[in-house]
């Protein structure tokens, strides 16, 4: 950043110099010409006899310009690559924790039992196989030999006993028929008050996902106040990210609203 001083006897003394962006300083009136899209020259004339620009370094009104005025004065404000940088950094992080409570929210629903068998439903389910837990699906071959039933073959027969007991722990509400070679699942047919229980479920994970939307979002806007503190954004900076974070926790809202609804019309169907 190139600085110069300029001063006549007959004349209020001038400050030039040359940053990023403009900034105006309190104790200055600021006219710029702008010279190209990342650099401006300003000059800033001195309303005062005495004025102090920082540690050390003070003007008197005058022909004369102390010394210490040689120094070089730096005003640093963020290019805008590094503020596009910061910007898709967060923007990244932002649609990767919202992808991921969408998926969540996704599996979550697959896991609640409609009128049809589905090999999802035990998608949640975790058996303690050998003293760790493990998903049922990675030690058993599950299948839907028709739309009233599932049937699991595990891999490995003695863990028979610890699917069923994972299966009869669960909130399916299934009674597991194991025969020693394979658990056959059968799904009666849902009542109206299981249904209309099932929706509550559906209705109260669809807000669990908003909240961690919301929770996102407010993560997002702390980083944004961060950088705005350090002076690596402005506040007008500041402002249009929040709304263009905004629009993207928007579309995420849809998304979750989109999947409860679906996921209540399935549950719905008789």
């Amino acid at each position: 950043m190139a600085t110069s001083f300029s001063s006549t006897a007959h004349t209020t003394p001038i400050l030039q110099f040359r940053a990023n962006h403009s900034k105006s300083l309190p104790f200055l009136s600021v006219s710029c010409s702008e010279k190209s899209p990342s650099a401006r020259l300003i000059a800033c004339s001195l309303r005062s006899d005495k004025l102090r620009l920082g540690t050390g370094v003070s003007l008197s009104g005058g022909p004369v310009v102390k010394r210490l005025l040689q120094k070089r004065l730096v005003i640093r404000s963020a290019t805008i690559e590094e503020i596009e940088a910061e910007k898709s950094a967060i923007e990244s992080d932002v649609k990767s924790k919202m992808e991921k409570t969408i998926e969540t929210l996704r599996t979550s629903f697959n896991s609640i039992r409609t009128g049809k068998a589905n090999v999802a439903m035990l998608d949640k389910i975790e058996v303690e196989y050998y003293g760790s837990p493990v998903s049922l699906k990675s030690i058993a071959q599950i299948s839907t030999p028709d739309g009233s039933s599932l049937l699991l073959q595990p891999f490995d027969k003695s863990s028979l006993k610890a699917i069923e007991k994972a299966i009869v722990s669960s909130d399916l509400g299934l009674t597991p028929n194991n025969d020693g070679d394979v658990i056959r699942l059968s799904l009666p047919p849902l009542t109206s008050d299981r249904r209309k229980d099932l929706a509550k479920v559906v209705a109260k994970q669809t807000e669990e996902g908003k909240v961690a939307l919301r929770n996102i979002r407010r993560d997002a806007l702390k980083s944004y106040d961060k950088l705005e503190k350090e002076k690596k954004l402005s506040e007008d900076n500041v402002k249009d990210l929040s709304s263009d974070l905004q629009k993207v926790i928007d579309v995420y809202m849809k998304k979750v609203e989109e999947l409860g609804k679906q996921k209540e019309k399935e549950l719905m169907k008789v």
